[in-house]
């Protein structure tokens, strides 16, 4: 074990959040010492060889390693420092678990899914577009049965079913007009639930199935969970999707088909685990914290 000289850092808006709270649980049975900051704590310098500061202190004397919790909403400027500060952290020899790079591809739905095709994943057809017209044209390229999404985005806000040409028009015109980009995918039919792998370094950790009453299948959105083993193949897709995008911690979101086909539809790089404890007696905060631990002591 190590003492509690060994400080990690977890990198939050909230350090009371049920899964900050667990994770600063599990660090204390590691005996590692928990510091919870968000960005507002750090700065980022050039030529004054401070590199990153947290609380006006060199990050690297703080902490050993620092894991993401979500990032946060803001401005295009706000999340761009977010990323940089994280590879800058990175270069300074913390730990950052998951890299900035990681959380960039996975937080873009269209990049990320663009990287899993390449690499034969799975994934729902898709089309993205700035113009109305392009849209339009994507849309009946889809069959007309589609899933409307912002480009980024989480826990299934703004999203909705487009099933008929004039809602599409109509949702099309105002979102080109507002210059938004037009996200756009296949529905899927899934039975009103899909399957949440939760990886941790090479492996699955836990899963669950999350059954909602209607097609949406978030827990945000009201869905349940009950546990769930998933057979070699989804597994091996789940741990192979985190590692295409450099997730060492990622949320897999997996659809299966009643004809049993499957299709990777997201790839959460700062992943929330609250509902997913419920299902396992596996302390998901533990592995999280074990994995960090035992790529520092590596």
């Amino acid at each position: 074990m190590l003492d509690l000289a060994m400080k990690i850092g977890i990198l939050t808006r909230n350090p009371q959040a049920w899964c900050n709270l667990q994770l600063k649980q599990a660090m204390v049975k590691f005996n590692v010492t928990p510091v919870c900051f968000g960005f507002k704590d750090l700065m980022g310098t050039i030529g004054l060889r401070l590199g990153v500061t947290l609380h006006g202190k060199p990050i690297e004397d703080e902490v050993s390693a620092v894991i993401v919790r979500p990032i946060g909403s803001g401005s295009l400027e706000q999340i761009i420092l977010r990323v940089d500060l994280l590879k800058a952290i990175e270069d300074l020899g913390v730990k950052v678990v998951n890299r900035g790079e990681a959380i960039e591809k996975a937080v873009d739905k269209y990049y990320s899914l663009l990287l899993l095709e390449r690499n034969d994943i799975p994934t729902p057809a898709t089309i993205v577009a700035e113009g109305y017209g392009e849209a339009l044209r994507g849309y009946r390229m889809l069959g007309g049965n589609t899933v409307l999404k912002p480009l980024f985005g989480s826990r299934g806000v703004g999203v909705a079913r487009v099933e008929v040409s004039d809602v599409a028009i109509r949702l099309f015109r105002l979102l080109s007009s507002q210059r938004s980009v037009i996200y756009l995918q296949s529905y899927i039919p899934h039975g009103f639930s899909d399957i949440r792998a939760f990886v941790v370094g090479d492996r699955v950790v836990a899963s669950a199935r999350r059954i909602s009453g209607y097609w949406k299948t978030n827990v945000a959105q009201g869905a349940w969970t009950r546990s769930v083993k998933l057979n070699s193949e989804l597994e091996d897709a789940a741990v192979k999707a985190a590692s295409i995008l450099g997730c060492e911690i990622a949320g897999v979101d997996i659809m299966v088909t009643r004809d049993g086909r499957f299709f990777v539809n997201e790839v959460n790089s700062q992943p929330d685990w609250r509902g997913l404890q419920s299902t396992t007696d596996k302390n998901i905060a533990e592995e999280i914290v074990g994995y960090v631990v035992s790529k520092l002591k590596g």
